[in-house]
C-alpha cells in the first residue's frame, strides 16, 4: 500500500505519526513497522536564513515527531533543549528574543548547511538527516529550490516566521506572497509519489501557508489534480476555529471563512477542478456533511481531535475509510 501525505508541520506530523501507528498494526512488517510505503511532502515555504544556518521548521517538525525526538508539549523542537548558544550570541547583540533556536536543534540546521555547502540539493540532505531518525516515512521537501513565504501588512513585508512567531499574526495580512515558487521544481521523487499513490491524504494542516504553498510549486497541483489514488483531507478547523496555530488569521487574509465547509471549498472538489474528493469534519461541524454531500463531496463527520497516538490512529482509520482505503 502506498500513500502520499501532503504536510505542514505540526498536525501533519502528529496525523502521518497517528497514520504509521495504524499500518503498523494493520500491515506489520515483522519488526514494529509497517509494510505500507508512506511519502510525506513537506512544506519549505516557512524555511529560513538565521546565523548563517538554513532553519527548515516543517521538515525538522516531522523528522522530530516520527523519529521519537520532538518536544512534546511545543509540538515542535527537540525535547530536553537548551539554549546556551542563543544566550550567548543575544551577548554579542545578534539573534531575536523572539526566535531562539535551541542547542540540539542547532546542531540540525548546522548539518543542513554543511551539507547544502557542499554542493547536496536539498532532498539528498533531508535523506541524510532522517537516515539517523529513522522516522519510517519517505521524507520529502516540496522542492529543492529555496521559497520562502512573505506576509504582506500596511507597514511592509514580513518572513512568515516573524508574522507568525513574533506579533502571533497580530499584525492584519493582506496577502502571502511565495518568494521564489514560481521558479521552483517538485523536488525528485514528488510527482512520481501523487502519480503512484494508492491514497493522498492532505491532514489538518494550514490551509494557506502550509498546503497552499506545497500546491504552488508548479506542477503540483496537476499532478494532484491527475492521480488515479482518491485524495481526502483532513479539516483543520473544528467549530470556527483552528484546531491549532492561528490559520483563522491566514484564511481571513484570502477571504475565506474560518468554517469547515468553507476550507474544503477553497480547497476545491477534483470534479470541478479542485485537488480533493472527500473531506472528514469533526462531530461539531456535522451540519456541514449534508450541504458538501449536496454538492458531490465525499464527506463524514468523526471526532478528529489529535489528543494521543490511538485517538490520532482512529483518526487516520476514519480518513482511510472515507475513501475505501483502510487496509
Amino acid at each position: 500500500m502506498r500513500i502520499t501525505v501532503i504536510s505542514g508541520g505540526v498536525g501533519g506530523a502528529r496525523f502521518t505519526r497517528g497514520l504509521l501507528a495504524l499500518l503498523a498494526d494493520r500491515l506489520p512488517d515483522g519488526h514494529g513497522g509497517t509494510t505500507a510505503q508512506v511519502t510525506v511532502v513537506a512544506n519549505t515555504g516557512d524555511d529560513m536564513w538565521l546565523h548563517g544556518v538554513r532553519v527548515c521548521p516543517d521538515l525538522d517538525t516531522l523528522m522530530y515527531t516520527l523519529g521519537g525526538a520532538v518536544h512534546e508539549g511545543q509540538g515542535w523542537g527537540r525535547r530536553e533543549e537548551s539554549t546556551t548558544v542563543s544566550t550567548d550570541l543575544a551577548a554579542y547583540g545578534l539573534g531575536w528574543d523572539w526566535f531562539t533556536l535551541g542547542d540540539l536543534d542547532l546542531a540540525t540546521h548546522l548539518a543542513r548547511t554543511e551539507l547544502l555547502r557542499r554542493g547536496l540539493p536539498l532532498h539528498r540532505v533531508v535523506e541524510h538527516l532522517a537516515a539517523r531518525w529513522r522516522p519510517g516515512v519517505r521524507l520529502l521537501p516540496m522542492s529543492d529550490q529555496e521559497v520562502e513565504t512573505h506576509v504582506v501588512t500596511d507597514d511592509g513585508t514580513l518572513h512568515f516566521e516573524e508574522w507568525w512567531v513574533r506579533h502571533r499574526a497580530a499584525v492584519p495580512a493582506r496577502g502571502f506572497v511565495q518568494v521564489g515558487v514560481e521558479d521552483a521544481r517538485p523536488a525528485p521523487g514528488v510527482l512520481e509519489a501523487l502519480a503512484d499513490a494508492d491514497v493522498v491524504v492532505v491532514p489538518p494542516s494550514n490551509p494557506v501557508v502550509s498546503v497552499g504553498t506545497v500546491l504552488g510549486v508548479p506542477g503540483v497541483r496537476d499532478a494532484l489534480r491527475a492521480t488515479a489514488a482518491p485524495v481526502v483531507g483532513v479539516s483543520p478547523v473544528i467549530g470556527g476555529a483552528p484546531v491549532r496555530g492561528m490559520a483563522d488569521a491566514c484564511l481571513t487574509a484570502i477571504g475565506v471563512a474560518t468554517d469547515a465547509a468553507a476550507v474544503a471549498r477553497h480547497h476545491g472538489l477534483r470534479a470541478t477542478g479542485g485537488v480533493l474528493d472527500a473531506w472528514l469534519v469533526d462531530d461539531a461541524d456535522a451540519d456541514t456533511v449534508g450541504p458538501l454531500r449536496a454538492e458531490g463531496w465525499r464527506v463524514q463527520a468523526a471526532p478528529t481531535l489529535m489528543t494521543d497516538v490511538p485517538a490520532t490512529a482512529a483518526l487516520a482509520a476514519r480518513t482511510l475509510a472515507l475513501v475505501d482505503r483502510m487496509p
